[in-house]
């Protein structure tokens, strides 16, 4: 999670150390209470985290100023002229913080002198060299689809032997924007796919499933005490039933039937068949409204987890008309059963609602990304922000 180039930015950086030091009081919280009595003093994670933040915080203020990153971004050039070119650019642009400063494109000598999104095919591959001593370039971001020409690949070696980072776009695209680019990854991705840190896999499978449990049995209290209030506002509004269940795709393709408070008139695709909900759904009471927008609806799926169904983070379950659907249209859709699925997700947290195809390409960029790096940190970070999305009533 420690991104060197937040370096550049302050603020963004006494941000994310905010949240990862809540994160981290939050483990040792767990810790203090599953330690026997007496073996921690009471205020000693507090006075830590504080300490650790405050300590950690003078660094940051200090880093920047010691590394000579605050006056002077990274410079790169671009290496291929297709759509991952442009879809780089953008990703950069779109982050301020990242500390990026492009210098051109190499492309075919055919393509000298054609702009891409406001930037300069300025060379060809025997031109590669040349502009990574004159600009000082520090790296080549390689976005080309297809096998390097003979000449690019001989700069881009090169500029390798002179010490320059060579990054593939695919990792540089992650690190940006929190999501695999799907379009340009390839059958042999797939197979690397499961977790980054494998060897520590088997214990973080544990360990989740152990938080999935404990913090599942916490949540029943809390739905247990909140069902009568929640059952009578539901009937009060409309006739039908307090639950709702539905066919959801789970881990490996198995099929589960997910549990909710009803949130929509009865019947409310009796007619229409399967759809996407909509934002401004009119199927939609004022009551499943409000239940939506705290995530209250979603507290049943406690349900779930303890069945083992789910987990408390992961992709979000989808239906089976839909997962057959999108199957046959998004490149390793599939993918996303690799996992059990999650009450929250990354995808929940980092992107606005949408109920097209082309959302659901976004939020599956992000669903792999989390498959990929998937960690206790992470699921910590996205049960963090899920609570405050609900503090702000901020759900779909």
């Amino acid at each position: 999670y420690y991104d060197l180039r937040l370096a550049a930015n302050r603020i963004a950086s006494l941000q994310r150390l905010f949240g990862i030091t809540l994160q981290m009081l939050v483990v040792y919280l767990v810790v203090f209470f599953l330690s026997p009595r007496g073996s921690l003093p009471r205020l000693f994670i507090l006075y830590y985290g504080i300490a650790s933040f405050v300590l950690l915080a003078a660094w940051r203020m200090i880093n920047p100023a010691l590394l000579g990153w605050a006056s002077e971004p990274r410079r790169l050039l671009i290496v291929g002229t297709d759509w991952a070119a442009q879809a780089i650019i953008n990703a950069i642009r779109e982050q301020p913080d990242a500390a990026y400063d492009i210098k051109g494109i190499i492309g075919d000598a055919s393509d000298v002198g054609k702009v891409i999104d406001g930037v300069p095919v300025i060379g060809a591959g025997v031109d590669l060299l040349n502009f990574v001593q004159r600009d000082r370039i520090a790296e080549l971001v390689v976005t080309s689809t297809r096998e390097l020409a003979g000449d690019i690949f001989q700069g881009v070696m090169d500029a390798y032997e002179r010490g320059v980072t060579i990054t593939p776009m695919p990792l540089l695209y992650e690190r940006l924007t929190g999501r695999v680019p799907v379009e340009h990854i390839n059958n042999s991705w797939a197979v690397v796919l499961p977790i980054e840190g494998q060897s520590l896999f088997n214990a973080y499978r544990f360990l989740k499933r152990f938080l999935d449990i404990t913090l599942s049995l916490v949540g029943m209290v809390f739905f247990l005490a909140a069902l009568p209030f929640i059952a009578l506002v539901i009937r009060l509004e409309s006739k039908g039933p307090i639950f709702y269940t539905q066919e959801r795709v789970g881990l490996n393709g198995r099929i589960f039937n997910i549990i909710k408070f009803r949130t929509m008139v009865a019947d409310a695709e009796i007619h229409s068949g399967p759809v996407f909900a909509q934002q401004n759904d009119p199927r939609v009471t004022r009551v499943g409204r409000f239940m939506r927008k705290t995530r209250l609806d979603e507290i049943p799926q406690f349900i779930n987890v303890l069945r083992g169904d789910m987990s408390l983070v992961g992709p979000r379950p989808e239906r089976p008309f839909h997962v057959e659907r999108l199957q046959k249209k998004i490149p390793f859709y599939r993918t996303r059963h690799v996992v059990r699925p999650g009450v929250t997700g990354w995808a929940q947290v980092r992107y606005n609602y949408g109920s097209t195809d082309e959302d659901a390409l976004i939020k599956l960029q992000y669903d792999l990304y989390y498959i990929r790096k998937q960690s206790l940190l992470l699921d910590l970070n996205i049960m963090i922000r899920t609570a405050y999305k609900m503090i702000r009533m901020s759900g779909t």
